[in-house]
């Protein structure tokens, strides 16, 4: 990461530096050939004015020597007439330098010019005669009736000005190295400062998958970046672990119990049986209550595979259209010998009119009964078991609550997660159960893409949930 985000850097830093470079050394030479060309323009000007009337020539001579002094540049005026032929003009002083231009060929120059077919700016035209870099800036000498008499050569000495570029370009590359130098060291903090929470949050998820949940990231206070964030998810998440992995002990211990105890009930009162412990007259009660410990073990493992198959998405949904309230009162009648054991005051309060839910009959028949069941399981003596089906505009809003204990704030939360263990919540004592049947109500309504809920005060426990409403049976049969 540190060498992909410097090679960046320097990479843009680079391409910067040269992209300023060219654009200033354009604009630069763009300035110089605008300033060269105004001045060709004035010597045209003076040329027309001035030059060819004989008596006003030797003032146009002075101006064309301001001109170069001014420039330390060099003017040739290239006459059509014979009579005024060809005028060179440098400054005496630096006479050296561009008397040697005299001698070179601007033939071809002058019929391009003559032609209308030229290169207004020319550079390098008489370095080869002079020694150094020069720019010319040629046009005809136009009158002001647009007649042609001649050709302006207006040579100019660039060593000065590539002088200047050379200095600006050697600034911007040392200002370049500079940021390269200060960027170098700042980038590795930044990139530190990103790699080295990463690699501390790596340690901790590596402890997490040797089953050590209790590490955790640590945090910079009133953090808010995506940093922070990330090492506040893993926290939470190691959290979630740690109850998980609490939970899932409690709960192999719950069930192991769970299967011991009628294993070795039955053990005992079947050996008991061999060894004629039991009289033969017993035999039909003992025999039952092997018979009942069987059962109960049986509806256990199958609770433990219906949990499986619908985690590992094997049960597949098969929707129809049924009367829920029918539904209810079913189900209601299947637990009428425990409510009677029980002495439970039942309310049920569904409507005379059909109310027609779509779902899978048998999965919502399985969530009623587990909620059901749970209430029935729950209920003190002579406590109360509420059944309600309530429909709405989209949905059917179904209730199942019972008085007796309330679940504690802390655990209403958990009620509904995997391997919690039922004891430690909405479990009075002489009860037992390892909380499969609200895990698989829960994991069927998230399958139907439905809620469920739980409230629990004032001594009155609540569980609901909502199923999608169907205004007709439909084409299926419904139940």
């Amino acid at each position: 990461m540190l060498t992909l985000v410097l090679a960046i850097v320097l990479g843009l830093l680079i391409i910067l530096g040269v992209a300023v470079s060219v654009a200033f050394r354009q604009f630069y030479l763009d300035e110089t050939e605008n300033r060269m060309k105004l001045e060709a323009d004035e010597i045209n000007e003076l040329v027309v004015d001035r030059y060819i009337d004989v008596d006003k020539r030797p003032s146009a001579r002075e101006e064309f020597l301001v001109i170069v002094r001014l420039y330390d540049a060099y003017i040739q005026l290239c006459f059509d007439s014979p009579e005024l032929g060809r005028y060179s003009v440098y400054c005496a002083d630096t006479g050296d330098r561009w008397q040697v231009a005299e001698e070179a060929d601007l033939s071809e120059q002058i019929r391009a010019v003559q032609r209308g077919h030229y290169s207004e700016c020319e550079y390098g035209l008489l370095t080869k005669n002079t020694g150094f870099y020069t720019l010319t800036v040629m046009r005809p000498i136009l009158t002001s009736e647009g007649s042609s008499l001649g050709v302006i050569f207006f040579h100019y000495d660039m060593t000065n000005v590539n002088s200047s570029i050379r200095r600006t370009l050697s600034s911007i590359a040392l200002i370049s190295a500079i940021a390269i130098v200060v960027s170098v060291p700042l980038v590795m903090i930044l990139v530190k400062s990103i790699t080295n929470p990463i690699s501390h949050m790596t340690d901790v998820v590596k402890d997490f998958t040797k089953g050590d949940f209790s590490r955790r990231v640590k945090l910079k206070e009133n953090g808010k970046d995506e940093l922070h964030n990330l090492g506040a998810t893993f926290n939470a998440m190691a959290d979630e672990l740690n109850t998980l992995e609490a939970a899932r002990r409690s709960f192999v211990a719950n069930v192991s119990h769970e299967l011991r105890s009628p294993l070795t009930s039955m053990r005992g009162f079947l050996e008991a049986m061999l060894d004629s412990t039991i009289p033969p007259e017993d035999m039909d009660t003992y025999l039952g209550i092997v018979l009942d410990e069987n059962r109960r073990m049986t509806g256990m493992v199958n609770d433990l595979l219906d949990l499986a198959r619908i985690e590992s998405g094997q049960y597949k949904l098969t929707p129809s259209v049924f009367d829920m309230n029918e539904l209810i009162r079913r189900t209601v009648i299947t637990f009428e010998a425990r409510i009677d054991a029980k002495k439970l005051g039942v309310d049920v309060n569904v409507g005379d009119e059909p109310v027609f839910a779509e779902a899978d009959y048998e999965r919502i028949t399985q969530v009623l009964h587990n909620l059901v069941d749970n209430a029935v399981k729950y209920s003190p003596e002579r406590g109360v078991l509420g059944i309600e089906c309530a429909p709405e505009k989209h949905i059917v809003r179904v209730r199942v609550q019972n008085t007796g204990p309330e679940i504690p704030a802390e655990d209403i939360p958990h009620l509904f997660d995997r391997f919690y263990k039922a004891e430690k919540a909405h479990t009075p004592s002489g009860t037992s159960g390892t909380g499969l049947g609200l895990s698989i109500a829960k994991l069927i309504l998230d399958q139907h893409g439905q809620d469920i809920s739980v409230t629990s005060h004032d001594s009155l426990t609540c569980f609901e949930f909502t199923l999608k409403r169907a205004s007709k049976p439909g084409d299926k049969k419904a139940r």
